[in-house]
């Protein structure tokens, strides 16, 4: 079947066009939505500025097409090969593209809300400053892809492979980066009030002036990051390893680091007002001038730990281990 048939098939109720070979078609400003074009071959096809929501194009090979401008909304690319297909400026509001190959993929201006990449190859892609709110990126391979500048407010990414990939400026609040390895990451300066970090792999990362206020860290590794001058109030640190953090001057208050390892780590003139410390380590912590007011550092083990001119007014010290722990006043308490 040729274009010109397709368009009259199409003209004449028919929605059915699976499993043809339609490879260099010439489909541009076709009115063809509703579709199904599952399995159909669409290599080098022309398929610019097309309507083509609510097609079907799974399992359907669209190498190196052209799409420029088209309507995919709502379509359908389950398992679909979309390698080096020019997607550019198309609106892809509420796509399925779960397990989709993109790799080398034009995505440039396009609308992509809404839009699920689950377990979608996306090596290498280009989404420089997309809006990508909502997007569904869970165990997506973004290897080497450029994040920068992106709006990923309320993305899930649990389980995505971010290797290599740019971040730069990217907006991740009340974002789910659940279970992630993101070891050295920089995500300084940024906002990521209220973003899901659970299990999450984040040792010697540059968190420097971020925003992670009300954030659920729980279970994370975060051993050797630097986390000065952040945010973090009413976030959850509860069980994460945090052996040698430097959070110097950063805003704890109402965090809850309850089973946390603190150990080593520098909290040299923290706000840890009103902060749940229950059960941490908190040995060989450096915890100069620190705010503890109204803390609980009930059972907290500071073995080694310093507590000169820290603030301790109202602070719950019920059952926990002093050993070799210098006060406020530098007298040495065992």
């Amino acid at each position: 079947m040729n274009s010109s048939q397709l368009l009259e098939s199409y003209n004449g109720g028919n929605r059915n066009f699976e499993e043809l070979t339609m490879v260099s078609a010439n489909l541009i400003g076709a009115d063809i939505a509703g579709s199904k074009f599952n399995k159909t071959d669409f290599t080098n096809a022309s398929l610019a500025r097309s309507n083509l929501s609510r097609c079907s194009f799974e399992y359907a090979n669209l190498n190196e097409a052209f799409l420029y401008g088209s309507d995919l909304s709502f379509a359908k690319f389950h398992h679909a090969s979309l390698i080096g297909t020019d997607l550019t400026k198309t609106n892809l509001k509420g796509a399925y593209l779960d397990h989709a190959n993109l790799q080398g993929a034009k995505l440039s201006g396009a609308i992509l809300t809404w839009v699920s990449f689950y377990r979608s190859n996306l090596v290498g892609v280009n989404l420089c400053g997309a809006n990508l709110n909502g997007i569904n990126l869970r165990a997506a391979d973004l290897s080497h892809a450029n994040l920068s500048w992106s709006n990923l407010s309320g993305a899930r990414l649990s389980g995505a492979i971010l290797k290599g990939t740019s971040l730069n400026g990217v907006r991740l609040s009340g974002a789910y980066l659940n279970g992630l390895e993101l070891e050295g990451v920089d995500f300084s300066g940024l906002n990521l009030s209220e973003v899901k970090f659970r299990g999450a792999k984040l040792v010697k990362a540059n968190l420097i002036g971020t925003d992670l206020s009300k954030g659920d860290f729980r279970r994370t590794n975060l051993s050797e990051s630097i986390l000065k001058n952040a945010q973090m109030r009413q976030a959850n640190f509860g069980s994460t390893h945090l052996h040698k953090v430097n959070m110097m001057k950063s805003d704890l208050s109402n965090a809850d680091f309850s089973q946390a390892d603190l150990s080593n780590a520098n909290l040299n003139l923290t706000n840890l007002e009103n902060a749940n410390l229950e059960n941490a380590n908190l040995s060989g912590a450096y915890l100069w001038g620190a705010n503890l007011s109204g803390a609980n550092l009930r059972n907290c083990n500071l073995t080694g730990a310093s507590l000169r001119d820290a603030h301790i007014n109202g602070t719950i010290f019920e059952g926990t281990i002093f050993a070799n722990t210098t006060m406020i006043n530098g007298e040495i308490k065992n």
